[in-house]
């Protein structure tokens, strides 16, 4: 069986018991039985081969991937997702992003309907490769393009997590040359290959930890997260409450005029970048350093012209 019909049966059982929990295996077979059906009409190659066995063992590989545990209730008499409502929303972010990857390469007559960006990344073609060495932990060997080298150098790497930021994948990883942990764009990997050396995880090294303060894929190792009072016109604000630029958001003041919120944040390129796209809807009100930081950037930009 393909991966992409893999990744389908996971994806379509957490889709089913997120909508109806404590669903019976009888339940799920049919389900999936019927989805597989309108899948085989794009992709004949697409085969549906569902016992409880197989069953059990995508609730084995459906926690390695989404880190999402499916259990039975003797009570309720069926299969329920156990989380709490903080890996709920990363499970279902991450979730989407699979469901859009695989919906995409599964539907290979989708050009007239779906419209894409022109300026996709590359890169995303080794997004399952990668998931394999992260759940087996093995070490992977790649050569990586830095925009400011004129060559590829090739890695030796031990493949912890992959993290998306604005439609782009990176892979966080320590670099054997030097022991640190590093994000390395997908966009920019090529001839991946797999070694046959296992590793552990860094056991002190927690990634949720790593970027809980921060916008993008930088994460000052040492950096003291500081807290930042942004205030937006009110149009701008509909936007922002809708899509919260970060998940410390808390709103100060929500009126017909402005909205007012508080982010805890490292305050890095990512983040800089992201307020001058917003130009003069919005405005920061705290901290000093990163107020000054703008406008030293504005009066760098008037300057071009």
């Amino acid at each position: 069986m393909s991966k992409r019909a893999f990744i389908s049966r996971y994806l379509l059982i957490l889709k089913k018991l997120q909508a109806k929990p404590y669903c019976s295996f009888e339940e799920l077979e049919s389900y999936l039985s019927r989805q597989f059906q309108q899948m085989q009409l794009m992709d004949e190659a697409i085969e549906l081969a569902f016992s409880k066995r197989t069953f059990q063992r995508d609730c084995r590989e459906i926690y390695n991937l989404f880190g999402v545990q499916i259990d039975y209730s003797t009570k309720d008499k069926g299969y329920y997702i156990n989380k709490t409502q903080q890996e709920n929303k990363h499970a279902q972010r991450l979730i989407e992003e699979f469901e859009i990857i695989n919906a995409l390469s599964l539907a290979n007559d989708a050009a007239p309907y779906i419209y894409l960006d022109n300026r996709q990344p590359q890169g995303t073609d080794n997004l399952f490769g990668l998931l394999h060495a992260i759940k087996t932990k093995v070490q992977i060997q790649f050569y990586y393009q830095k925009f400011w080298e004129d060559k590829p150098t090739k890695r030796t790497v031990e493949p912890y997590a992959l993290k998306e930021f604005k439609n782009r994948w990176y892979l966080l990883a320590k670099n054997m040359g030097d022991g640190i942990v590093k994000s390395f764009a997908l966009d920019r990997l090529t001839q991946l290959s797999f070694t046959n050396k296992p590793f552990t995880s860094t056991p002190n090294f927690d990634i949720t930890a790593h970027y809980q303060y921060s916008f993008g894929i930088i994460s000052p190792d040492d950096a003291t997260p500081q807290t930042i009072v942004l205030s937006l016109d009110a149009y701008q604000g509909k936007y922002i409450k809708t899509l919260p630029l970060h998940h410390t958001q808390q709103i100060l003041i929500d009126n017909d005029e402005e909205l007012q919120i508080q982010l805890t944040l490292h305050i890095t390129h990512d983040f800089v970048m992201e307020l001058l796209s917003l130009g003069a809807q919005v405005k920061v009100l705290q901290p000093r350093a990163l107020i000054d930081e703008l406008k030293a950037a504005y009066q760098e930009a008037l300057q071009q012209y």
